[in-house]
């Protein structure tokens, strides 16, 4: 057990020296941890321990692209990371604990767009890494790589709304959130019981009769869909944005890695990471400093 904890404490360490070595992605990076952590600080104190936990969530996932970097031996673009840490927080702090996904309506569609297009930069990247290693011998067209970069992202998108229902299903947490319609059509209401739609317009009121005969109006000026629309929104948007990133990369490809806009997101391989070339390289701030005073 204490092996196991050294040996995460090594990778978190070797993270946290590798992004101070990225002067932008590390001004960015401890900029949102200090928000993180002092939203952290009031939760605390407001007695809410959930978004306390969710603040410490965050805090692991900014470190992520970093470890994924080490482990697979890529080296991440720094708008690329950027991009990554900002999502996070956005879907993290802003979304969830500062209420975002409610105040905002399109918060959430802004987010599962960015999600699409992020995807099928990591599903082009991964495709990229194999075409250009030398441990396989493939040589993969334009169009294909953008094909396996936008089903990629669908699954991933797909996945997730698998998870979004499911903690719906099991923890009611409303994750799929619902939308007001004033119209219906289904055919469970045929009272012959078959496969004849029954169509009810101009709702503006739904009532809920509980089992002790309680009824309860829903106030919402319709009818609540449950969540099914906001599904298909998602999907839409993710569909949107791996579209756009397979174009990009198909030009990108092309242009045989010449397109500045894409590779700023396409991941590079490399055998080794630049801290471990120089380890006494100075890191980001007081360290660099006082080494530059010393070689003066």
């Amino acid at each position: 057990m204490a092996g196991k904890r050294k040996g995460v404490r090594e990778v978190l360490s070797a993270a946290h020296d590798a992004l101070r070595r990225k002067r932008v992605v590390a001004v960015v990076y401890f900029t949102l941890r200090f928000l993180v952590i002092a939203v952290m600080a009031a939760q605390f104190f407001n007695g809410d321990f959930e978004s306390v936990f969710l603040c410490g969530l965050t805090l692991i996932l900014f470190l992520l692209p970093t470890v994924f970097e080490r482990a697979l031996r890529i080296d991440l673009p720094n708008t690329m990371e950027i991009i990554i840490m900002l999502f996070i927080f956005a879907a993290e702090i802003l979304g969830e604990i500062s209420s975002f996904y409610t105040t905002f309506k399109s918060w959430d569609t802004i987010l599962h767009t960015i999600n699409g297009f992020l995807c099928a930069a990591i599903g082009f990247a991964l495709v990229d890494m194999l075409n250009r290693t030398e441990k396989f011998s493939l040589s993969l067209s334009p169009v294909f790589m953008s094909i396996v970069a936008f089903c990629f992202s669908m699954t991933i998108g797909v996945l997730w709304e698998f998870f979004e229902c499911a903690m719906d299903q099991l923890m009611m947490l409303d994750m799929q959130k619902d939308t007001v319609v004033n119209a219906i059509s289904s055919v469970m209401l045929d009272p012959t019981g078959g496969n004849r739609r029954v169509l009810i317009e101009n709702i503006v009121e739904t009532i809920v009769i509980t089992a002790d005969g309680r009824e309860i109006p829903l106030e919402l000026g319709g009818y609540l869909d449950i969540g099914i629309l906001d599904t298909m929104k998602d999907l839409f948007v993710n569909f949107i944005g791996a579209v756009v990133f397979s174009v990009i990369g198909y030009f990108y490809v092309k242009s045989r890695g010449q397109g500045k806009f894409a590779s700023r997101f396409i991941p590079q391989v490399v055998e080794v990471q630049p801290e471990d070339i120089n380890p006494r390289q100075p890191k980001f701030g007081r360290k660099a400093k006082k080494s530059r005073r010393n070689r003066e």
